[in-house]
């Protein structure tokens, strides 16, 4: 998840110079995808990674940094072995060499068994870490800084408890006492930190812990991104630590709020240990202060165009990931607030400079795509913020998006066509219905100013989240709508899914984020009928983002179908949209779905929720239609009488439809590049379909169609019946709901 040393340099220099502005003091080194940090440890670096890594020292250090390396042997060192403590020695001499004066070594997440040799040469494995730490810090000099994370390193890890725990008792009495020990908290991610707690892991420990503080840590969850300020940590716990570390997001441009934020934090904690501002509340640390000063400092970054000679110049791969650990220790120097000027234009094309495909017409050309000249508003930024907040914690977008989705569903009965109840509460569920299809219109236009944005570099970093959540936002918004606009008098199925609890009841106060994933975007997805069908909503992002702005919407009466220039008559101009689309908007208009752009309607998506009584309601009703409509005057006339007679009709076997008792027809324009867009437009359908008891749905599809699927084969449809076994060529894909 972490990028590697050859790519290291300028992103971490440009974080040194944001550490330095907000009085942050020490940058730890501990990526785990440079594979001499871990898997790798044993082997040395190459003169050309030296020459990386000293130039990464180096630069710390002239900006008045601590620079930390860390090394994580614990998965295979045999304890007992010469050798390898030899290698590790070896090891971190040669960094040491580089002008490094501090050190850590990571045990954490490894297993708690000794091998055979080591079982015989140490009484516990608390023991033969503790052995090799101290032979370690010995050779390098007692260096000033030698940190020690424990593989019992939070509270829900100690075995049976912190203050019982042998492991930890170990670490307390033979650790070497200036060596620092590393803790997280009661969790491995802590929603709060306290006193009392700290004041027990101190008295087994016999020493201040360091604090290696994941609140912001995103490694665990592809979908959620910590946007948050730094928060659930009372500045008065400094005077109980050795220091603070924090681990942020993988992504670069992600932590700007949570460091400059941890900035505040830790000079309010200066303040007050001076005794300046005393009874002065302006003087207490406030994460909503915090975070208002680093959203202004922000703002004025996040519209600035990519330069030439900054650091981002190599933020070209969406892939880009943040490597490092920043953290301060309480005798570090404040460092005076500055502001991040920039300059100048980057000389690469920024990621949406093509589109992929064309445009419906001339007024449409060069629409949708990243321009790179827009600019971000402040309240696009806290709705950003607030939709990516923090693991334990939504922001009030996020939290006001899933209570009135949860509400819309629980009293969708309201509107449905056998409701008896007044029209205020009629009236109070179409309000809230707006008020909530609103702010899924504000995550839309969001998206689309990240893509068009000025600055690239948080386009590149922010991109996959904000257009995760963006395509959830079009489905709920199309899904809510779908609710108050539907004729159909039944919501049972629906009802049932309204006592599903979101993320964050399920995971309360003690348990860790990873329970739930998926962050705002999987709780939606969760309160969707859908919401356990997972390949419906992870896919990757497009290659080329596109700031064209999408809306999913019912069928109306009002809309027309047209056949397509050149398959059109004059005499019959509606006898394309009636062979392909016409019984299925005449008789279950209430399972038909339009993709709209800026230029008009892009695709859209029908349903037939009961294939049998379908084609019964088609020989009753809609094809009489059709010939009082097309009278039998030509020959051509009754060949397209024939084709329309015989579409819907079928063919299909009893065994099928009893497993796929649901058809669809999904169609887009070819110029519709973010395939995300028509996986989106068709989970609204399969959400719809699914609210009113179907539980599963098929579809026919041209054997020759390789694109349509490999579409749908990777949306979980699998194939059910070809067409050898039916007077049809179609292939038919199925997938249960």
């Amino acid at each position: 998840m972490r990028r590697k040393i050859t790519d290291k340099g300028p992103l971490s220099v440009f974080l040194y110079i944001r550490m330095q502005n907000w009085g942050l003091n020490t940058y730890l080194y501990g990526p785990k995808d440079d594979l001499k940090h871990r898997l790798l440890w044993r082997e040395a670096y190459s003169p050309d990674e030296e020459g990386q890594l000293r130039t990464l020292i180096a630069e710390a250090q002239s900006r008045g940094l601590r620079f930390v390396y860390a090394l994580s042997p614990g998965q295979d060192i045999v304890f007992s072995s010469s050798s390898d403590v030899t290698l590790l020695k070896r090891k971190l001499r040669q960094v040491s060499d580089l002008g490094c004066q501090a050190f850590a070594i990571l045990f954490d997440d490894i297993d708690h068994s000794l091998c055979q040799a080591d079982s015989e040469a140490f009484s516990s494995f608390a023991h033969a870490q503790v052995f090799v730490t101290n032979e370690v810090y010995r050779f390098l000099g007692e260096p000033p800084v030698f940190l020690f994370c424990p593989t019992e390193y939070c509270d829900s890890l100690c075995s049976p408890s912190v203050s019982k725990s042998p492991y930890l008792q170990t670490v307390g009495e033979d650790l070497l006492p200036s060596i620092t020990v590393v803790w997280t908290g009661s969790k491995v991610i802590s929603r709060k930190l306290s006193l009392d707690n700290l004041a027990e892991v101190e008295s087994v420990l016999q020493r201040p812990p360091l604090i290696w503080d994941n609140l912001h840590a995103n490694d665990y969850d592809s979908r959620r991104l910590f946007l948050g300020p730094f928060k659930g940590r009372e500045p008065q716990l400094r005077g109980h630590l050795s220091g603070l570390l924090l681990n942020p997001n993988c992504e670069f441009e992600a932590n700007y709020i949570p460091l400059h934020s941890l900035g505040s934090w830790f000079r309010t904690g200066n303040d007050e240990n001076k005794g300046e501002g005393k009874g002065n509340d302006m003087c207490e640390y406030c994460p909503e202060r915090a975070l208002s000063a680093a959203l202004r400092d922000w703002m004025e970054e996040l519209n600035q165009p990519l330069q030439a000679g900054n650091f981002r110049f190599l933020i070209l791969d969406s892939d880009c990931k943040m490597d490092c650990r920043s953290i301060f220790n309480t005798t570090g120097q404040e460092g005076e607030k500055k502001r991040l000027n920039q300059s100048g234009q980057c000389h690469q094309p920024p990621p949406g400079s093509r589109s992929g495909g064309g445009s419906r017409d001339q007024k449409g050309q060069g629409r949708g795509l990243c321009s790179g000249k827009g600019l971000l508003s402040e309240s696009q930024v806290r709705l950003l913020v607030g939709l990516h907040y923090l693991p334990h914690e939504h922001g009030p977008s996020a939290q006001k998006l899933l209570q009135d989705l949860t509400w819309l569903k629980s009293n969708c009965h309201l509107v449905s066509t056998n409701n008896k109840k007044s029209p205020p509460q009629v009236e109070e569920w179409r309000g809230r219905a707006s008020r909530f299809q609103s702010l899924c219109e504000d995550i839309a236009q969001l998206h689309c100013s990240v893509v068009g944005g000025a600055n690239r570099a948080v386009l590149y970093d922010l991109y996959p989240y904000v257009w995760d959540l963006r395509n959830m936002a079009l489905v709920a918004k199309a899904f809510v709508c779908w609710l108050g606009d539907s004729t159909l008098g039944s919501w049972k199925t629906c009802l049932h899914w309204c006592g599903k609890s979101t993320g964050v009841d399920v995971l309360g106060m003690e348990s860790e984020p990873w329970v739930f994933k998926g962050g705002v975007s999987g709780e939606v997805q969760m309160l969707l009928p859908i919401g356990n069908s997972s390949e419906l909503f992870t896919h990757p992002p497009p290659l080329f983002p596109t700031s064209r702005l999408y809306n999913i919407r019912p069928y109306h009466g009002k809309d027309k179908v047209r056949g397509t220039s050149g398959h059109t008559s004059t005499s019959h101009p509606d006898i394309i949209g009636d062979r392909c689309l016409g019984p299925c908007l005449a008789l279950c208009p209430e399972y038909g779905f339009i993709l709209e752009d800026e230029l008009g309607v892009c695709g859209c998506v029908l349903g037939v929720l009961d294939v049998r009584s379908f084609a019964k309601r088609c020989q009753a009703s809609w094809i009489p239609a059709m010939r009082d409509k097309y009278p039998l005057k030509s020959g051509n006339t009754q060949v397209r009488m024939s084709c329309i007679c015989k579409q819907d009709q079928g063919e299909y076997p009893d065994s099928l439809l009893y497993h796929f008792p649901s058809q669809l027809r999904l169609d887009a324009l070819p110029e519709l590049v973010d395939i995300s867009v028509s996986r989106t437009l068709l989970a609204t359908l399969l959400t719809a379909l699914k609210a009113n008891g179907s539980q599963g749905v098929f579809c026919e599809v041209q054997p020759t169609d390789r694109q349509r699927l490999e579409f749908l084969t990777k949306l979980g449809f699998l194939e059910i019946l070809r067409g050898e076994a039916r007077s049809r060529e179609g292939v038919v894909l199925g997938r249960l709901l």
